[in-house]
């Protein structure tokens, strides 16, 4: 299950807000354009599809750097090591 800054990072990747706790009275609009409490809420059951989404799309980049370089994940890590 989602937490709520990640919620609000998925809404808001651009920062400028705070959140206090997992739920919508604690959250606070700074420096970005305030959202709903029902966009907050519907954000929760959005979250799990969204971070899949992103993780992919580093997985896929990821897969592509490795390709172009001509070398596997393990001989990444060996480099990185």
């Amino acid at each position: 299950m989602a937490q709520g800054y990640e919620v609000l990072q998925m809404l808001i990747p651009t920062g400028g807000w705070a959140i206090r706790g997992n739920d919508w009275e604690g959250v606070g609009f700074y420096e970005a354009e305030p959202i709903t409490k029902k966009q907050f809420e519907e954000g929760f059951a959005k979250y799990d599809a969204w971070k899949a989404e992103q993780d992919k799309i580093v997985e896929d980049k990821k897969s592509a750097l490795l390709k172009k370089l001509g070398i596997t994940e393990a001989e990444l890590e060996l480099l990185l090591a």
